[in-house]
């Protein structure tokens, strides 16, 4: 039941979730607004506790509430990891989530975000404007065209650190996880330059992710880790992000800087990075890692 069709007094966004046999709702106050672009189908929802909450396809993206938690992890990893990340691109992420967290490290001269569709992120404008807070930044520059084609374009070794905020592997989103986007990525990269992914549910998807660092593996990268961190609204409740190096491995990260970092996390710390290199056994057996 959605919120545009509950008659009852309690309304319930709600994502069924077939594969896990499971489903994840909130409370709703109601449906702010609702559209079709040429991409895909964009719901926002004003939530009792949970703030607003964008749906994209029926499935859940981004909430006020737990935002952070995601896009501490798609970025401060991968950026604390890279010796000084100058030039970051960033495929999706149109919320502007992993951009405000990107720029908030000053040693990035340029951040790119290439995102599909652009009304992805004129609704983060209206209905999260906190974090588009870096869209008007100097270093920031958005492009809305097709992240695939743009990795495929760029010139070689032209970029430190490439992060793939992108929705579930279906539709505009199925071409980021296969070895011919990772070998676009790959030419693209500084030496010891760092690919970071969003790699789903360790507990339900994980033949997706043997499937994308067996990928990342054969475009050339080095060394892959994989990352868990919570995240409340997607399936699960545990989700990742997987990480690719170029000719260096990824078992070390600037610890001093994450500790003596100049600007405030809510979940992101050294400590929180440490725990996140290391794997429960089921994963570690699967992985190899």
């Amino acid at each position: 039941m959605t919120a545009a069709d509950s008659a009852t007094e309690d309304r319930w966004f709600t994502e069924q979730h077939l594969r896990s046999g499971s489903a994840f709702g909130l409370r709703v106050k109601e449906r702010l607004h609702a559209e079709t672009t040429p991409y895909q189908t964009i719901e926002i929802y004003d939530t009792t506790d949970w703030g607003h909450l964008m749906v994209i396809d029926g499935c859940t993206m981004v909430s006020t509430r737990d935002n952070f938690l995601y896009h501490e992890m798609m970025s401060h990893p991968a950026l604390f990891t890279h010796a000084r990340a100058k030039r970051v691109v960033i495929i999706g992420g149109g919320d502007c989530g992993t951009l405000r967290e990107v720029l908030r490290h000053e040693e990035v001269e340029h951040a790119v975000q290439v995102e599909i569709d652009e009304r992805v992120t004129r609704l983060a404008e209206q209905y999260f404007p906190e974090l588009c807070e870096a869209n008007g930044d100097p270093r920031a520059e958005l492009l809305f065209i097709d992240g695939i084609r743009y990795m495929a374009d760029a010139e070689p070794e032209s970029i430190d650190v490439v992060i793939v905020d992108s929705t579930d592997p279906v539709g505009p989103a199925e071409g980021l996880f296969n070895a011919e986007f990772y070998a676009s990525c790959f030419k693209a990269l500084r030496p010891s330059g760092i690919l970071v992914q969003q790699s789903e549910s360790p507990l339900v998807h994980l033949e997706l992710i043997k499937s994308m660092r067996s990928a990342m593996r054969v475009a050339g990268f080095h060394a892959v880790r994989t990352l868990g961190f919570p995240q409340p609204i997607y399936p699960t409740g545990w989700w990742s992000c997987t990480m690719a190096r170029k000719g260096a491995d990824l078992s070390g990260f600037r610890e001093r800087g994450a500790q003596t970092k100049q600007f405030p996390t809510r979940y992101y710390n050294a400590e929180i990075h440490k725990a996140a290199l290391a794997q429960p056994n089921f994963l570690r057996d699967a992985l190899g890692d």
